[in-house]
């Protein structure tokens, strides 16, 4: 069957509407919409999908404190309910942090010689007017460089300017605040939601060339599971195959539930296609968890 428990739209960085994404679904089983940081896209996405079948999900993608030795902690909420008063309360927190960094990064370009509005109004220098929503992401800067002819593409602005290793004369990046794992696996459930830790190849940034070391995944998850995590997405787009059986073989192990997902983001990351075909008997087990949620509608 095909699923998708991945997605963005331009509620965040992703290209397509929730109502587009809704219906590039039809005749998948479940897909769940995960914006960065924000709910806003959710309700237009559960009521354009009606129409198409299948299982839609409420959904948020989360960056959280990746614990001591890791790098990158990405979790998916799935299943929530986004009229959660604690929930949005927490959203709110990450976005006044978002935006904090934000500020940070227009500095450090305009340090560099590179004239970045953020706020002023003023249409053509304003990096403000690429975000859709109240989510002002690092992918929307890499747009407002390529129009701006500061860069030919998405990665190359990355590559330049936007991430942890971009070189330092031209690095504007700048962290943000990251809630620990603790809260925010307690907020998420405490809004009906299931947490799953996506991309976990991405987990330490050496992985990337080396390859996976499961034995130390396996046993940091099996602490995570302990503190409140219910899933990894074992089958990930960019997995390569050992990946995927990799992270699936920990899931089993550990009694976690087993998700996957594209982390499709439209024309922002155009290589990623929409859907991952995957066994009925591996989805199974999160599909039934989720029929328990509140921020889920078909089945």
């Amino acid at each position: 069957m095909t699923v998708d428990f991945h997605v963005h739209s331009n509620a965040s960085d992703g290209t397509m509407s929730p109502s587009e994404l809704a219906a590039r679904s039809a005749g998948f089983r479940a897909m769940a919409l995960t914006d960065h940081d924000n709910c806003d896209g959710v309700a237009e996405f559960m009521g354009a999908a009606a129409e198409h079948g299948g299982m839609r999900v409420a959904g948020v993608e989360l960056s959280i404190e990746a614990g001591k030795g890791f790098d990158k902690f990405h979790l998916l909420a799935l299943g929530v309910d986004i009229r959660n008063e604690a929930l949005g309360a927490f959203l709110s927190r990450i976005l006044e942090g978002r935006n904090e960094r934000n500020v940070k990064i227009v500095e450090n370009f305009r340090r560099i010689g590179i004239p970045m509005e953020y706020g002023t109004g003023r249409a053509h220098e304003d990096v403000l007017l690429y975000a859709h929503g109240d989510v002002l992401a690092r992918p929307h800067f890499a747009r407002w460089l390529m129009e701006h002819g500061f860069s030919s593409s998405v990665k190359e602005a990355f590559d330049s300017y936007l991430a942890p290793y971009s070189p330092r004369e031209t690095r504007c990046y700048e962290e943000r605040y990251h809630p620990s794992q603790e809260e925010t696996f307690r907020i998420v459930h405490g809004a009906g939601g299931i947490c799953v830790m996506a991309h976990p190849k991405h987990w330490k940034n050496e992985w990337k060339s080396a390859g996976p070391d499961f034995a130390s995944a396996e046993r940091e998850l099996a602490r995570l599971k302990e503190a409140g995590l219910d899933g990894l997405e074992s089958m990930y787009e960019a997995n390569t195959i050992e990946e995927d059986i990799g992270f699936t073989r920990i899931a089993n192990a550990l009694g976690l539930l087993k998700s996957a997902g594209s982390d499709f983001h439209g024309a922002n990351k155009p290589t990623i296609s929409l859907g991952m075909k995957v066994p009925d008997d591996f989805i199974a087990p999160l599909l039934e968890r989720l029929g328990d949620c509140v921020g889920v509608v078909g089945g």
